[in-house]
């Protein structure tokens, strides 16, 4: 008998968890307002209303419908369509294995703000004292002996969850982290809009440059946002609503969690670059002086920017971290049990052996980030996840689906047991806007690569991690399953109906 959500709530919540992530921290603000600022809301929007959307309502459908992650969904529409769920689960693994780095990084600096220890040069800090980082990708460095008992601290809370599955694991880990989140960005917003400076940094991120529509980078960067958020096309989504009861409203479920995922990324995107503005303004530059994505907002400017304020600094460098590891634990948590439903419905094996199977090879290729070479091997594998992997595997389910599978047929079984039914809209969505653009996408992602690589690194390890999303897929799908692994659920539609 497969486990199921005890409660909508419960799965609503981990969906949410898993989207709200670190990207929604630390990656939209700066996308935002270095693509049009406010203009750029508006290619959003219709990014996630043409993409994000409906392919968060085809992959809820794909789980509940066929009982099973993403490599069991696509075979039991067409056994040729499993090698693309493998794909999509070796993305998520490549994506786990350095995501723990992350998070390691993020419980040094909750221990770091009481403090504040990076002092008056947070980017000498982090890459110096903390990261201890080599000027090289070449080798490894070495292990950083300083971020071990971190380590073992988050794969301990990782295991622990993962072990309990999924009502008494995942479910529990998001009901705690969530509004510990939420909290804490409440708490951030408040206080940056109450800061001088914190117009100026709302202005950098929200005021139109109406110029930008036209460019056809920015719509890429709201599809890429989009896709990133919504942690869309790497069988997370799958796997969560596979364990939805028979009768979930897909349709529903996926409009919430798109809206509060977005909503929640706008919300934070205020309070931190409200902040950001203070510090410009403290600093006596412009905001775009100071602004950053990624590990530079996180682990340089937002301390700096904490190290400004004129009371209760620890405090709220404090709640940012902690607002920074509530979403990475959810995140991670949801990567992670994308990979174990793969591998448990296609072998039919417990929840314990497939996590074991999981968790022990991910331990030790984990490992890797956290050597003095770790942020180099993290940032690229990171760009080929994202770039390469998930662009192309959006891509080819779109196509299959829209092109070699009658969307129409699961367009009717998400409208069964919904409060409000999907048109025709979201059969075009996916067969002709997604395809168009996600293509664009990722032909010019791989032009780009292959003209000028990704920021002077090795190109050998770009080709490994690309190596590995490949030969995982032809691997794990001709390994033989158990006979039940290929045969759909009574109603589902087939290829052949």
């Amino acid at each position: 008998m497969r486990e199921q959500w005890n409660t909508k709530l419960g799965f609503i919540l981990a969906a949410i968890g898993s989207a709200v992530g670190l990207g929604n921290l630390w990656r939209f603000p700066y996308i935002a307002a270095t693509n049009g600022g406010g203009a750029f809301i508006l290619p959003y929007l219709f990014a996630i209303i043409t993409a994000g959307i409906p392919i968060l309502i085809l992959e809820y459908t794909l789980g509940k419908t066929y009982k099973s992650g993403a490599p069991g969904a696509f075979a039991r529409i067409n056994r040729k369509f499993e090698a693309l769920g493998w794909f999509q689960v070796a993305i998520s693994f490549m994506i786990m294995v350095y995501y723990f780095a992350i998070v390691v990084w993020v419980i040094c600096y909750i221990g770091y703000s009481f403090t504040l220890a990076w002092g008056d040069d947070a980017t000498s800090f982090f890459v110096g004292s903390v990261l201890e980082a080599t000027s090289s990708a070449d080798g490894t460095g070495g292990l950083n002996v300083k971020l071990l008992i971190p380590f073992l601290i988050v794969w301990a809370i990782v295991a622990f969850v993962m072990y309990r599955g999924i009502n008494k694991g995942i479910d529990m880990a998001c009901k705690i982290c969530l509004p510990v989140l939420m909290l804490c960005v409440i708490i951030i917003v408040i206080r940056g809009l109450t800061l001088p400076g914190a117009v100026d940094g709302l202005a950098y991120m929200f005021t139109p440059d109406w110029s930008k529509i036209a460019s056809a980078d920015v719509w890429v960067a709201a599809y890429g946002q989009v896709f990133f958020s919504l942690s869309i096309a790497f069988a997370i989504m799958i796997s969560y609503s596979s364990y939805l009861p028979e009768k979930e409203d897909v349709v529903n479920t996926a409009f919430l969690t798109a809206c509060t995922n977005h909503g929640f990324e706008i919300f934070a995107g205020i309070g931190i670059f409200s902040i950001i503005g203070y510090m410009a303004y403290v600093q006596g530059v412009g905001v775009e002086d100071v602004a950053a994505a990624g590990v530079g907002l996180a682990f340089m400017v937002f301390p700096t920017a904490v190290s400004t304020l004129p009371a209760l600094n620890a405090l709220f460098g404090l709640l940012f971290f902690l607002s920074l590891f509530a979403a990475g634990i959810t995140s991670l948590i949801s990567i992670i049990q994308a990979v174990i439903t793969g591998i448990q419905d296609k072998w039919e094996m417990t929840h314990t052996k497939a996590t074991t199977i999981v968790l022990v090879p991910a331990f030790f290729v984990s490992f890797i980030f956290i050597t003095r070479s770790g942020l180099d091997y993290l940032d690229f594998a990171d760009y080929i996840a994202n770039n390469f992997g998930i662009v192309l595997a959006g891509v080819i389910e779109v196509v299959l689906i829209g092109w070699f599978f009658k969307p129409e047929k699961l367009r009717a079984v998400a409208n069964l047991n919904s409060n409000f039914s999907i048109g025709k809209w979201w059969t075009w969505c996916l067969k002709v806007v997604t395809v168009v653009v996600l293509g664009y996408t990722f032909i010019s992602n791989m032009t780009v690569f292959f003209k000028e690589g990704y920021c002077g690194y090795p190109m050998w390890i770009g080709w490994v991690c690309i190596a590995f999303l490949v030969l995982a897929a032809i691997v794990l799908t001709a390994i033989k399953g158990k006979p039940g692994f290929y045969e759909k659920p009574e109603g589902a539609p087939g290829y052949d109906d």
